[in-house]
């Protein structure tokens, strides 16, 4: 029986295997909610932590190296504001939102808040972000980073550089100091600064990943870089190349040149239009494929062969509609696992109109075909 290493390396570099790997990225606090009220001895079982690892789902367990890309020291967190309905808060981005308080579990929301403010308005304000963005200081890394690296020498398992979300791409952390608004704006009224910002972040992640990088290889990375809607990219191809690009080829060098096998940008909604540019910068992995956006992992297939792999691409909203419906629906991926360099996993986290009962069919009719049992499916 293989390692789920093993399985992970078979997978992406399209050779056979005993099976493919089994992934998920995690629910809503309200699914796990709703899931103990509908079966509370099953789901009770659960550890809800499925980037790791969850032994009742038979997931795969993959292994996280911790490494602090935030801001340090962060914003004082202030509520400016509270009422019955919603607050108002200063959170450790620095960034001011105002949210409903109905349906909140564990600080997560049912509604997104509303951005009020944030804290880069004006080009000189980048100076306050810059100071908190201190490169390879020791508050960075676990303490016990000499026995991690010795235990990882020998492992059996995935090793992943970063937590999930702990290195924010270039549009997601220009978004975070600027907002929506004011960032589709300072392409054009701030380029320098613009220019600057991308050149300063790249060079941030590299040096902050360079002294654990220079210690352990790890089988993959992942940036964070949600800058894509349902119609498409949030800023153009054009200014993609203009500002990104460049900076995006430098990080891609440098992880690569420092034994990461593969790396993975993350981004919800289509990014269709930006792909040959990801390629074009090294990038090899693209993830979750949100079919509500119309991202097709079988379509994706077609048009960039092997060069491109893939995680993601199984719609959440089929999981609402019973086991015949998922059935079928994973029935579309049967010639992707047969090829490999494609990891089914729900296009996002698990939100709350998933039953139970619909999430076990799910997971029963996967492992069927991350085993090559085919037959069932059909």
């Amino acid at each position: 029986m293989k390692t789920d290493r093993e399985r992970f390396l078979d997978c992406f570099e399209y050779q056979s295997s005993d099976r493919r790997p089994n992934h998920e990225l995690g629910v809503w606090p309200q699914t796990r909610d709703r899931w103990l009220k509908e079966a509370p001895v099953e789901a009770g079982k659960l550890k809800w932590n499925w980037f790791v690892e969850e032994p009742e789902l038979e997931l795969d367990r993959r292994e996280f190296v911790n490494v602090i890309f935030g801001f340090i020291p962060q914003y004082e967190e202030e509520v400016i504001e509270s009422s019955n309905e919603y607050e108002v808060i200063r959170n450790s981005r620095g960034i001011v939102t105002r949210g409903l308080k109905a349906g909140t579990v564990d600080g997560n929301r049912m509604s997104m808040d509303q951005y009020i403010a944030f804290p880069v308005e004006r080009p000189e304000d980048f100076a306050d972000v810059k100071r908190r963005l201190i490169a390879g200081i020791p508050e960075r890394y676990p303490e016990d980073l000499d026995q991690l690296v010795r235990d990882w020498e020998n492992r059996d398992h995935v090793l992943v550089f970063g937590n999930n979300c702990a290195v924010n791409g270039f549009y997601w952390r220009a978004r975070e100091f600027m907002g929506t608004e004011n960032l589709s704006l300072a392409w054009y009224d701030y380029p320098d600064l613009m220019h600057e910002m991308m050149e300063f972040f790249a060079d941030f992640v590299i040096e902050t990943a360079r002294p654990v990088l220079e210690r352990i290889d790890v089988e993959y990375f992942t940036l964070n870089e949600d800058l894509s809607m349902k119609n498409g990219p949030l800023l153009s191809p054009a200014m993609y190349r203009t500002f990104i690009l460049p900076h995006l080829k430098r990080l891609v060098e440098f992880f690569r040149s420092h034994g990461t096998q593969y790396f993975w940008i993350d981004t919800d909604g289509d990014p269709s239009v930006l792909l040959p540019q990801f390629l074009e910068a090294g990038v090899d992995t693209i993830w979750p494929c949100e079919r509500a956006a119309g991202a097709d992992p079988v379509k994706w297939r077609g048009e960039y062969g092997k060069d491109l792999r893939i995680v993601g691409g199984v719609d959440k909203r089929v999981l609402t509609q019973g086991p015949e419906a998922i059935r079928g629906h994973l029935a579309e991926f049967i010639p992707l696992i047969e090829e490999g360099g494609f990891i089914p996993t729900v296009d996002h986290t698990v939100p709350p109109d998933v039953s139970w009962d619909n999430f076990r069919w799910y997971m029963d009719y996967k492992q069927s075909l991350l085993a090559g049992d085919f037959d069932r499916l059909r």
